[in-house]
């Protein structure tokens, strides 16, 4: 059997649309013609770091570094401090921007413009090797250097054949042609990545180009394109969408990760667009892993060929567990970050991050598991639980804080009883304004610490 050695560029024919600008269509052969352009104009030798906040002009650049050969860096976020860091550990880095005024410190600069291309003629579709780095991923690392994952072209190809298939399959079609999205989250971070830009490259939708963050950003976003339309999205944006009380415009699709979404909050999402809500479970060493329909049911399908195992070390009385994911664009076996309840090698339940767990008076739980329930509350509109730490005390109780300005703290603890056991009920609840949500909607555990001490101070964090 032949093995291919290299892949296409884009999956989709030359004359069909990948992208939307400004409300209109983009083809295959125009990005291909605006990414031919742009590699021309690239350094030959280097690495750059993909600063674009457009989606298309993201994914041009994308393209035109596959095209040199060279490996995308995708940050974190575009900080002047994290730009630094990475100068210092990338020597040959520079970076791809499309806005002349976004600092970039000491890096040398290649800006994406907006004109498009001239196309001409017949286009042959630009092949990739399989073993080639595509992209790497960065993540926020514990010593403040972002920890780097490296994603090679083959892999990624099958990741999102696993995907489209499995959506498709979801709206009742045979492929994602003619699917437009909209997402909302950053085309830098692995989700946004592969479920917008390579869903498109990849995966036979089509995306839309502008940022869209805010309600009234993304349901203008959502009106202008043709049916059939996704919206890739997170649960706090989710949320923030149908509280804002506007209009929202039938979807076909809603696809949701970063966090577990809560049944009632599928249920009602899907109730106003109209569209079946769809999550996508995975993390930045595996790609995506598995899916569910939320209302249908708590248990998640791996994609594609990918399987599951449960693998348990040490000695008895003190053992440890962890799971294994394997097959399909997983080439080695990759542990997970994550607890889980399998039901066999490709069906499991999610109970939590490994390190999300916590331990109160002899009970244990996840965080993740205390804020599902804290957030499916009627009238929180945000919300997430912290357990102190460095306490000189026998039991510490968890704090929850909470978005909710017509509920009390007694109500909100009061909506808890019947869902948590009583260790686990807050001591404090504590009202602020926001939560210090990143672009994703996500909240970490170190970003959470220091907004917790900021808000209750060094003293009775008990």
């Amino acid at each position: 059997m032949n093995v291919a050695t290299s892949l296409p560029l884009l999956a989709a024919e030359l004359d069909a649309c990948v992208a939307w600008r400004a409300g209109l269509p983009v083809s295959a052969a125009q990005f291909l013609a605006d990414a031919m352009r742009l590699a021309g104009r690239l350094p030959a030798q280097g690495q750059p770091i993909n600063l674009c906040g457009d989606r298309y002009l993201f994914a041009v650049g994308l393209a035109a570094a596959l095209l040199r050969g060279q490996t995308s860096l995708m940050p974190p976020n575009g900080l002047p401090d994290t730009l630094a860091r990475l100068r210092g550990a990338y020597p040959a880095l520079y970076a791809l921007s499309d806005d002349a005024g976004f600092d970039v410190g000491e890096l040398d600069r290649v800006l994406v413009a907006c004109e498009h291309a001239s196309v001409h003629g017949a286009m042959a579709m630009p092949q990739i090797a399989v073993d080639q780095i595509a992209v790497c991923l960065l993540t926020s690392g514990s010593t403040g250097l972002p920890q780097p994952h490296a994603k090679r072209w083959g892999p990624l190809v099958m990741n999102i054949g696993a995907e489209a298939e499995r959506l498709a399959a979801f709206i009742g079609q045979p492929t994602l042609a003619g699917l437009n999205v909209v997402a909302t989250v950053p085309p830098q971070h692995s989700y946004g990545f592969e479920s917008s830009v390579l869903l498109a490259l990849l995966g036979g939708a089509a995306f839309d180009s502008s940022p869209a963050f805010f309600p009234a950003d993304i349901v203008h976003a959502l009106a202008r394109l043709p049916r059939p339309r996704a919206l890739v999205t997170t649960p706090f944006h989710l949320k923030t969408l149908i509280l804002s009380g506007v209009e929202l415009p039938p979807v076909d699709l809603l696809l949701s990760a970063t966090a577990p979404l809560s049944p009632q909050l599928a249920a009602q999402a899907e109730a106003a667009f109209g569209g079946p809500l769809v999550e996508i479970y995975g993390c930045t060493e595996a790609g995506q892993v598995a899916s569910r329909r939320t209302t249908a049911g708590d248990v998640w399908h791996t994609l594609g060929a990918l399987h599951l195992r449960r693998e348990v070390s040490g000695e008895a009385g003190v053992e440890a567990e962890q799971f294994i994911v394997q097959g399909g664009h997983v080439i080695e076996p990759t542990p997970l970050a994550d607890v889980l309840q399998l039901e066999d090698a490709t069906h499991f339940r999610l109970f939590g991050r490994a390190n999300d767990l916590i331990h109160v008076a002899g009970k244990r739980s996840s965080l993740a598991h205390l804020n599902y329930h804290l957030n499916r509350i009627e009238g929180v509109h945000d919300g997430a639980f912290w357990l102190p730490d460095d306490v000189p005390e026998a039991v510490v109780r968890p704090v929850a804080f909470v978005v909710a300005p017509g509920l009390s703290s007694v109500q909100v603890v009061q909506a808890l009883r019947g869902h948590l056991e009583s260790v686990f009920l807050p001591r404090r609840v504590v009202h602020v304004d926001a939560l210090p949500r990143e672009a994703t909607g996500k909240l970490t555990l170190q970003t959470l610490r220091r907004f917790a001490l900021e808000q209750l101070g060094q003293a009775g964090l008990g």
